[in-house]
């Protein structure tokens, strides 16, 4: 019997094509002769697969459509921001690139099976291994560890500079527990950043950019006051509660803020300005271009309020900063160059030294 009328006589016995006597006959010949069984077993598993197949190839097409759902641009910047961006991409997309696995899986085999797969099922075999192998060594590439599907915690604050070659500010609040923290310029372009010093109990966090494509800035046009602001001046922030910088304007309330216990807080001001969490760790500037505060946007029980943390307590943080925690020299700019200029020309001097702050945990 050739081998097309061998796949005839299986495939009438899988799809209960048989008549009584045949049928009798053939289950006969299968409980004598181990090898007939055993290639009846081999093409009912392989026909299944065969089947599969074809349900794959309904799902290519779906993922042709999820792909042109799929924002190009956006998925650029989360793996240019994101330190564990394989991570991010398999949680994100790991139903598509399953599927295509699949595909391709069942892609071989079919191209095993009009190739004479049960001819010579001893070397196919051990091709076929060869190839699944391959695959799952792709796979294992863009999943190396197990993904839990849970959202990872993500924060999104602001920050600015202290200097002009890559010391950061921001809140303590905004990096605490953080595994990674990039920081985002205002042209889109982030870079890696290390936290180097902490302040819990001032809410105060100083980064160092560590990304070597980093390119120092321009002497920075504004100096930190070492004075308090005084009640009713006007005041501004600029920072990130979304995806672009947002100038929050308004004018100093108090001279003090408020602790949890309802007690008076003289490390922050009260300000009248409206901020809200993507604004934690933001610059504080007087009319005059002045860094007076950073800007604290935690939740606090009194209805209205917002808070920014003294520059005085910015400077004390810088002085205390450890010698050995400094791989470059960490200058304060003594000199301001934004006063007399319109609120307009500020910011454009200004917008390349506040920063995006992104904060990851596993």
């Amino acid at each position: 019997m050739s081998e097309s009328q061998w796949l005839e006589v299986v495939e009438r016995y899988l799809n209960g094509e048989m008549s009584g006597d045949e049928l009798a006959r053939f289950e006969l010949l299968r409980a004598e002769n181990a090898e007939v069984n055993n290639r009846v077993l081999e093409h009912r598993h392989f026909t299944g697969l065969i089947k599969q197949y074809g349900e794959r190839l309904d799902l290519e097409k779906r993922l042709d459509d999820l792909h042109k759902e799929i924002d190009i641009h956006a998925l650029k910047e989360e793996l240019t921001i994101h330190p564990i961006w394989i991570v991010k991409l398999w949680r994100n997309h790991h139903s598509k690139i399953s599927v295509a696995a699949s595909i391709a899986i069942f892609a071989v085999l079919f191209t095993l099976f009009v190739t004479g797969y049960l001819t010579n099922r001893e070397s196919k075999y051990e091709f076929l291994g060869l190839k699944i192998k391959q695959l799952e060594s792709k796979v294992n590439r863009l999943n190396p560890h197990p993904v839990n599907t849970s959202n990872p915690g993500n924060y999104q604050g602001t920050g600015f500079a202290i200097s002009s070659n890559g010391y950061i500010v921001t809140g303590y609040h905004v990096i605490r527990n953080a595994d990674s923290v990039y920081v985002q310029n205002a042209e889109g372009k982030s870079f890696r950043a290390k936290i180097i010093y902490t302040e819990p109990q001032t809410d105060i966090a100083i980064l160092e950019i560590t990304d070597t494509s980093f390119v120092n800035l321009s002497p920075l046009p504004y100096d930190i006051k070492k004075t308090d602001g005084d009640i009713g001046e006007n005041l501004f922030t600029l920072g990130y509660p979304r995806d672009v910088m947002v100038l929050g304007a308004g004018y100093l309330t108090a001279s003090t803020g408020i602790n949890s216990d309802n007690t008076s807080d003289s490390t922050t001001y009260q300000v009248s300005i409206p901020v809200n969490h993507g604004n934690s760790g933001g610059p504080l500037f007087d009319n005059k271009g002045n860094l007076i505060g950073i800007i604290n946007a935690r939740e606090t029980h009194v209805e209205g309020a917002h808070f920014a943390v003294k520059s005085s307590f910015l400077l004390k943080a810088i002085q205390d900063i450890p010698s050995d925690s400094l791989k470059k020299t960490l200058n304060i700019n003594s000199k301001n160059v934004l006063a007399g200029l319109n609120r307009v020309d500020q910011i454009k001097k200004l917008q390349n030294y506040v920063f995006m702050v992104k904060v990851y945990n596993q």
